[in-house]
């Protein structure tokens, strides 16, 4: 049951938890026909229906029906839609209609755009049943979905190294967490894991793993630990002086994001940017910045590295 996201570990339906997914703009467009008598059709044209106006009676009957989503679908999440439109192309047996949603949400917008689609159909076919017995909906089909993961897909996964930094961990008085958490995360996504090393916070011991890393091709270099604001936090001091390149994109990305989970992100400092054709990001150590550095590096980041060969992208 575990590869369908509306059950549990028990197939019991639940509703997806979306809490920790980036707002994103998000749009969908989903198509649908009715199929009807060449009849029905000029009835249509020349407004000569019982009922009226077909067309505008099913645009607003689809843009309200989008508004309504959530209380249609059980476990479709309330979204605050920022635009709703549809369109209608007439031919001489059918009646095919594009409905298209936009949103800035967490989650996606094409239950939005089926429900319109759906509806308006639904209001052509009470408007015209009247006149025409053959009248059928067909080929409702989601069209294009932007925003979110699904719009950052590429098949390439960088060679991946992952430092931890933390004394009390190297000293084996504590349990590493983050650690583990994003070397799973990233191995989830598609990534060679090839380092995976934990490190006092000292930085002759880090600059020399980080050379390390490099010689032998790693291309994303993950670190966990070190960037807070206190004597043993040594971090980024001792990384940013190795970087070629900032990524000041990357930087506020986790920033805000981590800031929306937990106010003391604040305290948190981290660096991100490239050494030759290698992305190198310095995190908090705390699980929650594990966990929002997924969220938000996986999988967009893995853009970079057609850019850093000098490859057309996206």
């Amino acid at each position: 049951m575990s590869g369908f996201s509306h059950l549990d570990a028990d197939g019991n339906a639940k509703m997806v938890d979306v809490s920790r997914k980036v707002t994103t703009q998000r749009q969908a467009i989903a198509t649908g026909s009715v199929l009807m008598s060449p009849e029905t059709i000029s009835a249509i044209r020349d407004t000569a229906l019982p009922k009226g106006d077909v067309l505008t009676t099913a645009k607003i009957a689809g843009i309200l029906a989008a508004k309504r989503t959530d209380e249609l679908i059980p476990m479709c999440h309330p979204l605050n839609l920022s635009f709703v439109d549809l369109s209608f192309d007439v031919q001489s047996n059918r009646i095919d209609v594009k409905a298209t949603a936009k949103t800035q949400e967490s989650t996606g917008v094409e239950m939005e755009a089926y429900t319109a689609v759906s509806i308006a159909c639904l209001t052509i076919v009470d408007m015209c049943k009247a006149l025409d017995h053959t009248l059928c909906i067909t080929d409702i089909k989601l069209l294009k979905k932007e925003g979110g993961k699904t719009s950052h897909k590429t098949d390439y996964r960088p060679k991946t190294g992952i430092i931890v930094l933390s004394d009390s961990i190297a000293q084996h008085k504590s349990q590493d967490s983050s650690g583990r958490i994003l070397k799973q995360g990233f191995e989830d996504s598609g990534c060679e894991v090839s380092h995976f090393t934990i490190l006092p916070d000292e930085p002759s011991p880090l600059l020399d793993t980080l050379d390390t890393l490099l010689k032998d091709g790693v291309e994303l270099i993950i670190t966990s630990g070190g960037t807070g604001v206190g004597p043993r936090d040594i971090t980024i001091e001792s990384i940013a002086d190795k970087l070629e390149r900032k990524l000041p994109g990357v930087e506020q990305a986790l920033h805000d994001y981590g800031r929306k989970q937990t106010k003391t992100a604040m305290l948190s400092r981290l660096i991100a940017g490239t050494i030759k054709q290698t992305i190198v990001i310095c995190l908090p150590g705390s699980t929650g910045a594990a966990k929002d550095a997924l969220d938000v590096l996986i999988p967009t980041v893995f853009h970079a590295f057609s850019m850093l060969r000098g490859e057309r992208h996206d």
